[in-house]
This record gives structure tokens, C-alpha cells and sequence, in this order.
């Protein structure tokens, strides 16, 4: 495995900088982003990079790490009061509101998954990781919600919004209610009821 190292010291404008357009790049173009065009856009020049760390793969790992406490807090709810059901339902709101974003290429971290092919390399730990927080909140919320099975359940779930993102891309539109009403679905099939929602909100359209 591809073994990651950086010399630079975390909130260094320069290693943030190039993180930041990794981020921006490797999600809008792909993993295959060049060196070059990466120290072009952060304006940083290749040795520099190479001092902050061993690789492109190093770069990627680390901007996907920079990346998730940021995604995580927009996808989660905060503390509150709510019900389990609609917390997860915050989820898959969240989810619908990226994908209706002309912008939206799914899921960040399922694309750089998909695209390397290679469940070792160290960006793929580090989008693994932040899937499993997901699926972690997903059966937090389904044991206080008593789902018969929360850990299956947290899986269906995390399942539903990967996908529902990858449709979304594929199709080339936003989700039109489906992953509210998917996720819904699973919801009530476990037995985790309660407070008003999806349930009504199936999708506009088929297909």
C-alpha cells in the first residue's frame, strides 16, 4: 500500500491552499488531474509540493481528509430534540438539496473510491472512514429509534444514499424526492416511526 507522508505542519497556508484545490479539482475533473495543473490552480510550484508530500496520492488522501469534518457537518443534524427518523431524514434532505445543484458529481468520496479501483490505496481509507461515520450516526439513530436490526438498517441506509447520489450523476438531474422516499421506506419496514415527513413526499417523477 502506498504509504502517505507529509512534512508540513496541518494549517500551513501553503499545504492548505493546494488542498483546497485538490479538492475543488480532483472532484470536478477526476483523480487524473495532473501535478502541473494542480501547483497551476493553487498556485504552488511543484517543489513545493513535493516538500509538503511524497506523492499525488499523499495530496489526494490528505485533501479528502480535509474534506470530510466539512461534509459530515453540512450532511448531519445538529444536537436536538428530534425524533431519530428525522434526523436520518436530515440526511437525505441534505442529499437532495446537493443533487439538485448543477454542480452535483455525487458523493466525493465514492468518486475517488470508484475511480482508483483500489480499496488500499490511502485515499480510499480515508473515504472509507468517512462512510463509516455516516453508517455509525445511521445506526445510532436506528438503535434510539428500535429498529429491529440497526446494524442492517445503518447499512440500507448508507446504501440508499450512495446510491442515490450515483443516479443522480448518472442521470444528469436531482432526485426529485426519491432518496427521501427511499430512505423513508427503509425506515418504516424497520419500525422506526414517528413525526410527519418523506413518507408524503415520494418522487415527482419515474423513471
Amino acid at each position: 500500500m502506498t504509504q502517505v507522508t507529509s512534512t508540513a505542519t496541518a494549517g500551513s497556508p501553503t499545504r492548505d491552499r493546494l488542498l483546497d484545490a485538490a479538492a475543488e479539482l480532483f472532484y470536478r475533473e477526476g483523480v487524473g488531474v495532473g501535478v502541473e495543473a494542480l501547483c497551476r490552480v493553487a498556485g504552488v510550484s511543484k517543489r513545493s509540493m513535493y516538500q509538503l508530500f511524497d506523492s499525488k496520492d499523499g495530496v489526494l488522501a490528505a485533501s479528502l481528509e480535509r474534506r470530510a469534518p466539512a461534509y459530515l457537518a453540512f450532511l448531519l443534524p445538529p444536537d436536538d430534540d428530534r425524533p431519530p427518523r428525522e434526523r436520518v431524514l436530515h440526511v437525505f434532505e441534505r442529499l437532495e438539496e446537493m443533487a439538485a445543484r448543477p454542480d452535483f458529481r455525487g458523493c466525493p468520496f465514492v468518486a475517488v473510491t470508484a475511480e482508483l479501483k483500489a480499496p488500499d490505496h490511502p485515499a480510499s481509507l480515508v473515504a472509507r472512514r468517512c462512510k463509516d461515520a455516516l453508517t455509525a450516526f445511521f445506526r445510532q439513530e436506528a438503535e434510539r429509534g428500535g429498529a429491529a436490526d440497526p446494524e442492517l438498517l445503518a447499512r440500507q441506509l448508507t446504501v440508499a444514499f450512495d446510491g442515490s447520489g450515483v443516479r443522480a450523476v448518472m442521470q444528469g438531474r436531482g432526485l426529485d424526492g426519491l432518496a427521501l422516499a427511499t430512505a423513508a421506506a427503509l425506515l418504516a419496514g424497520a419500525g422506526v416511526s414517528g413525526g410527519d415527513g418523506a413518507e408524503r413526499r415520494g418522487p415527482e417523477t419515474s423513471g
